[in-house]
């Protein structure tokens, strides 16, 4: 026997000695549950980001509304003249 036969028979060997496991059978609805969680956390996170935008877009347009920062300040001094 060569070396790749002899490699081959033993690989072959090893897979025949091996019992198959045995599959759980809730496994199915175990997965499905899990995906499920994993699908409610990633939504509930997704909402948060949604919401946390949007609440900073919103303090953002009232602190413009309220403060007009696009217009020039007054100046603070008064004219010479003015007290005359």
């Amino acid at each position: 026997m060569s070396l790749p036969d002899r490699r081959e028979a033993e690989v072959r060997r090893l897979l025949e000695q091996r019992a198959a496991e045995p599959v759980p059978p809730d496994l199915a609805e175990r997965a499905r549950e899990e995906g499920e969680r994993l699908l409610g956390r990633r939504r509930a996170l997704r909402t948060a980001l949604w919401a946390g935008a949007l609440a900073g877009l919103a303090a953002l347009l009232v602190w413009a509304l309220a403060l007009d920062p696009w217009t020039a300040t007054p100046p603070k001094t008064t004219s010479p003249t003015a007290g005359w």
